[in-house]
Parts: structure tokens; sequence; C-alpha cells
């Protein structure tokens, strides 16, 4: 049995976790659990408190929110090569643009989808500034490309790439040509495509 376990659902943000666990390339076991009682028995909050999924399990090491999973797995398999070495300029871009993604990026789409407004003059007190200012963001750190860090594929591609996939999807996040052409790159790598399919048959298999 493997020592690494995630904890996670097909229509979750558990999606990042299974694509990164998928890029390692280590043998993982996965939970499949449901929304409602599962994520909210005593078992499975001795885990994770918040009652949501992702959550990984290494031994006795347990990670919990999916940019940190992608961090930590990133870290602890340096021979996947999905964080850059510890001398490259390159790293700091890596967490720059992991941490905006999971922070600013995230709440200024949420924000949005809500339709939360931040009031005039205020846009200083969140971190994100406003929506338009985020994405523009974003963007601008994708025109050297093709990834965050230049040449390299990294955990904060799996993660921002994710969280842009989604938000074009749902209309959450505008439909820029950088965006979709960034996407659709990452879309084609195998263990994206492998995670995919791994959680799309799981929804077959539920009838959904």
């Amino acid at each position: 049995m493997s020592d690494l376990v995630l904890y996670t659902n097909p229509q979750s943000r558990g999606r990042i976790a299974h694509w990164m666990l998928e890029e390692i390339g280590q043998p993982y076991q996965t939970v499949w659990l449901e929304f409602g009682p599962a994520m909210k028995s005593a078992e499975y909050l001795a885990i994770n408190p918040m009652g949501k999924v992702p959550a990984l399990r290494h031994g006795s090491a347990l990670v919990t929110e999916a940019a940190a999973i992608c961090a930590y797995l990133a870290d602890r398999f340096p021979a996947s090569m999905l964080i850059p070495e510890l001398a490259s300029p390159a790293r700091a871009a890596y967490f720059r643009w992991l941490f905006f993604a999971a922070g600013p990026l995230e709440l200024a789409v949420t924000a949005r989808a809500l339709d939360w407004q931040v009031p005039e003059g205020k846009s200083g007190f969140v971190g994100f500034g406003s929506y338009r200012r985020a994405i523009d963001a974003l963007e601008q750190a994708l025109s050297p490309g093709p990834y965050l860090c230049g040449e390299q594929f990294t955990a904060a591609d799996v993660y921002a790439g994710s969280q842009l996939g989604w938000g074009m999807t749902f209309g959450t996040i505008d439909r820029r040509p950088r965006f979709e052409a960034y996407v659709g790159r990452l879309n084609e790598r195998p263990a994206a495509r492998q995670a995919n399919l791994l959680n799309e048959e799981r929804l077959k298999d539920a009838g959904r």
C-alpha cells in the first residue's frame, strides 16, 4: 500500500491535487468522499477540521489546501522537477505566482462570482485590489511563456492552470487568447489527461 493517500471528490479542488500526484509519478491511493456526512465525520475531521477536500496523507504527515499540497509534493519529490532549483531566479517566480493564484486570484474570482463589491476607494483593503487588476497581472506573468517560470513547467502551473481552466469553463474568468493557449498546453500533459480521466470515470460510476 502506498504511503501517499489522497482524500478527494471529483467535483472539487481535489482534481488539482490529483493532477499533481500524477505529475510526480509516485504510487498513491485515492479515497473518494461524498459531500455531506462523509466529509463531516469524526474520522475525516481528524484529518481536515474544515471538513473539505482535498487532503493528503503522506506517512504521518497531513497536508490540506490544494496549493499547499502542490507545494509539498514538489518539494518532497524534487526528481519530478516541479520546483525550480534553490539558486535559480525562477524559484522566486514559482513562489510568487503559486501564492498569487491561491490568494489574490482566487479571492478576486470568488468575489466576482458572488457579486461581492469592494466599496469605492477601498480597493487597497483587499489583497486582490480589483478583479481586472488581478487578471491583468496573471496575463502579464504568462506573457514570456510558455509557463509561469519560463521554460520550466512547475507546480505553480498545476495550480494556476487549474484555476484558469475552471474559471473560463464556468465563466468566472475572461476567455483571453493567452489564457486559452496556456490552459490548452497544460491539458495536453499526460498527467493532466490521466487525472481528468480518473475523475470523469468516478463521476460516471456514481451516475452523475
